[in-house]
């Protein structure tokens, strides 16, 4: 006994078997931002009134710079993964398809700025 629809039989439609793990990746990156984002949010309360010096030499401490190298993939990983649900299920066909790769590639190249960014400043402050 199958518990597919008649018509689905048919079509041979059904689970693309890929949903529970996309699920579970986008609850991860979830929850490992919150511990990520309360220690940005504490720290950067700290900077206050602080200069480009004073927060160019917070990043360049190495465990503050790894914390936010990590929160970008995070951020970027997370949103890729919540845009892709978005187009799968509202723009069908070469839209989709086209909507996808610039989003993927978009992606890319904020996680790589963001990573970028991170290393130059705290590069620069030594």
């Amino acid at each position: 006994m199958s518990l597919q629809a008649p018509l689905a039989r048919v079509l041979g439609l059904g689970s693309a078997k890929e949903g529970a793990g996309h699920w579970w990746a986008q609850r991860s990156t979830a929850i490992g931002m919150l511990p990520l984002t309360l220690w940005f949010a504490y720290s950067a309360m700290g900077l206050q009134h602080g200069n480009y010096e004073m927060v160019s030499a917070w990043i360049a401490e190495p465990a503050n710079a790894i914390g936010l190298i990590l929160l970008v993939v995070a951020v970027v990983y997370h949103s890729s993964l919540g845009l892709q649900v978005v187009i799968e299920d509202y723009l069908h066909g070469g839209k989709g398809f086209a909507a996808m790769v610039v989003t993927k590639l978009t992606h890319f190249a904020l996680g790589v700025a963001g990573i970028y960014a991170v290393i130059v400043v705290s590069v620069g402050a030594r």
